[in-house]
């Protein structure tokens, strides 16, 4: 595993010079009024906002395997709010990965499938804090096409937690879980993901989300995959649906032998700004 620190300084730097320029250039205009399409940018920062929503998270790693081939992952993530009571709603999100996978040795074969579902029920006040969180408990429901290729079709559970705090422009947060399965794979693997956005001019956003992962069965010095980067994004609307886009680029600097060591991150998000019914 080999850690390219000039690679993650110059991303870094990229990403957060853009947003100091603009956070100077504010400070001598008027500050505007809030548009729509700026607030739901907002929300859409928000894991546990009760915003309905359909994201379309599109992933893809470069370089993998001794032939370099690339794998694709494309993420279909509902996220549907439930309003349990005045003071608490149940945020549910479901990711469905599409897998395409290379495999052989010829360097041009490839299959597609399903991988298993991972659903997460949050806890979360309604009520405004500084402090924005959410906890609950995250399923992995066996509904991959193959075992191996796709992923373990085993069931598993363990917990998840977000939390996150809005500052002028800027929105950060964390979600972490841990799940474990029940089976002859008998998984075990750690998702941490933190989140910094800052909010430009006319719905336009810098952000980095990288997601970093453990497979804690694996051998040591093979377990994470560590991204560094980020990218811009943007709020809009098409008629009267709003949408929210990005795209993003992470270098894997910590991996296991054969993952690949770039990858693509581009989503379209369809926004439902209704609160839920209870």
């Amino acid at each position: 595993m080999k850690i390219s620190y000039l690679k993650i300084f110059l991303i870094y730097s990229f990403v957060f010079s853009m947003a100091g320029y603009a956070q100077e250039v504010e400070q001598v205009v008027d500050k505007p009024v809030e548009s729509e399409e700026a607030k739901l940018a907002k929300a859409a920062q928000n894991p546990v906002a009760a915003i309905y929503s359909l994201p379309f998270q599109n992933n893809t790693t470069f370089n993998v395997g001794q032939l370099n081939r690339t794998q694709n992952v494309l993420n279909i993530q509902p996220v549907i709010p439930i309003g349990l009571s005045e003071g608490i709603n149940l945020i549910n999100r479901i990711i469905l990965p599409v897998i395409t996978q290379p495999y052989g040795d010829n360097g041009t074969n490839s299959s597609t499938g399903i991988g298993d579902i991972s659903y997460t029920a949050w806890l979360s006040p309604t009520k405004a804090s500084k402090l924005i969180w959410g906890v609950g408990p995250v399923l992995q429901i066996p509904t991959s096409s193959t075992a191996d290729e796709f992923g373990s079709r085993e069931f598993g559970i363990g917990p998840s937690i977000v939390a996150l705090t809005t500052i002028d422009k800027w929105v950060a947060g964390v979600v972490i879980n841990n799940v474990w399965t029940f089976g002859d794979v008998g998984e075990n693997k750690f998702l941490f993901q933190y989140f910094v956005n800052y909010n430009l001019p006319k719905a336009v956003y810098i952000v980095s989300a990288p997601i970093l992962t453990a497979n804690w069965n694996a051998e040591s010095g093979q377990q994470w995959i560590v991204p560094f980067g980020g990218g811009v994004g943007k709020v809009f609307k098409i008629g009267k649906q709003p949408i929210n886009v990005n795209a993003q680029g992470y270098y894997n600097a910590v991996r296991p032998d054969g993952w690949g060591d770039w990858q693509m991150r581009v989503q379209a998000q369809l926004m439902f700004p209704k609160k839920p019914k209870k």
